[in-house]
């Protein structure tokens, strides 16, 4: 599937192309963290199917918690939004897109979950949470 990205300010952007069949949420903390909410949704893709359109990403280097693997968090340096996540190389194999960033998020629907065991317990159900349909 193609898809189209950009971060909120409209500075960066990108197209790549994905498998919506490895959607997956991530429940670890450092996620939790790094996405100021209870999870991250991500969808692999290849280097070869990934195109920048306009701008360059600042990156942090995350070291994981469990393996002491270190990822690079690529973002936009003007509005924060996190764009990617990818090896600490300079030519990864592939990079883990925010499903956030992409036009097609609706179509996207995560396919598994991971790091269950750091899970919010309330963030698994929210249908019985009142809701409005805009902002009030």
């Amino acid at each position: 599937m193609k898809v189209t990205g950009s971060c909120h300010c409209g500075e960066i952007a990108f197209e790549a192309d994905v498998d919506p069949g490895r959607v997956s949420i991530c429940h670890c903390t450092d996620c939790q963290v790094l996405t100021g909410t209870a999870y991250r949704i991500t969808v692999p893709t290849a280097a070869k199917d990934l195109r920048m359109l306009r701008g360059t990403p600042r990156v942090y280097l995350k070291t994981t918690a469990d393996s002491g693997n270190v990822r690079r968090q690529a973002f936009c340096a003007t509005c924060g939004t996190p764009i990617m996540a990818y090896a600490d190389t300079d030519t990864p194999d592939a990079y883990g897109l925010r499903v956030g960033t992409l036009d097609q998020r609706a179509q996207l629907a995560p396919q598994r979950r991971i790091w269950c065991r750091s899970q919010l317990p309330w963030s698994q159900d929210v249908s019985a949470v009142p809701g409005v349909a805009g902002q009030q």
